[in-house]
């Protein structure tokens, strides 16, 4: 449920249209999906939290993402992640107005990520990433960030092998009220933006490059552990985390 709906549910009732026990009933969470595909969707978890439900795709079928999307789709924007190729034929079929990006893994329908290059690189949020390989998981922040309605933009190829590349880019960085760093290997880079940065680093561990055997745990560990004040860390390739987190802290704490 949107803000809107929730204006016009208590316009009707300050207008005698609604009982309060009839409005009362449009607030309630009833679920919404198919019970049978084991669908139980949160339709209302925008009015509680501020974010409404995104679905993710990793261990569900075609069918079940194609269910849930239908029955989102009547609340507002609907978003995806971790969509694959099978799932995103049979969500572009469906849904021809909505939009897939493969190497982001989203699919969005009513909104738009603006997920094709060139990405903006100054905004209130900007992603960061050390490499040119953790991009997959920099546009997954990216497009959640801007599905949430955040002015997001996105610096790549960063990172501490070439450091001085970060230089043309501290103006942006400074004047952002979050950074999203995403690296991958030794995970250094939310430490050196920490150290130079007055903003709040959201560290993102990549596991997509082949130099980091571990899957992306020693980038874990090695941000977990940062000396450097104010980063806050996501789990593993988790770009939407990040992003959710930077909507929930701007909401809450907007800019003056």
């Amino acid at each position: 449920m949107t803000e809107k709906n929730i204006h016009d549910v208590l316009e009707q009732v300050s207008k005698g249209l609604l009982s309060p026990d009839e409005a009362l009933g449009q607030f309630q969470n009833r679920p919404l999906g198919d019970l049978a595909q084991g669908i139980n969707l949160d339709a209302h978890r925008l009015s509680r939290t501020g974010l409404g439900e995104v679905v993710f795709a990793t261990g569900k079928t075609p069918a079940q993402i194609v269910a849930c999307v239908q029955g989102l789709q009547d609340h507002g924007p609907v978003l995806a992640t971790r969509v694959g190729n099978g799932a995103a034929t049979a969500l572009t079929q469906t849904f021809p107005n909505g939009h897939y990006h493969e190497l982001s893994g989203l699919f969005a329908l009513g909104a738009d990520l603006g997920l094709t290059p060139p990405w903006p690189q100054r905004g209130e949020v900007l992603v960061a990433t050390a490499g040119t390989s953790d991009l997959s998981v920099a546009l997954e922040a990216y497009g959640c960030a801007r599905f949430f309605g955040l002015d997001c933009g996105l610096i790549a190829d960063v990172g501490v092998a070439g450091v001085h590349r970060l230089t043309p880019h501290l103006p942006a960085l400074r004047a952002a009220q979050v950074v999203i760093a995403v690296a991958g290997m030794d995970g250094a880079l939310p430490s050196v933006l920490a150290g130079l940065l007055p903003t709040p680093v959201i560290a993102v561990p990549s596991s997509q490059n082949s130099g980091n055997p571990l899957g992306g745990i020693s980038s874990l560990l090695a941000m977990l552990n940062s000396c450097s004040p104010g980063i806050t860390v996501s789990n593993i390739d988790n770009g939407f985390g990040a992003a959710a987190f930077a909507a929930k802290l701007l909401k809450t704490h907007p800019a003056e």
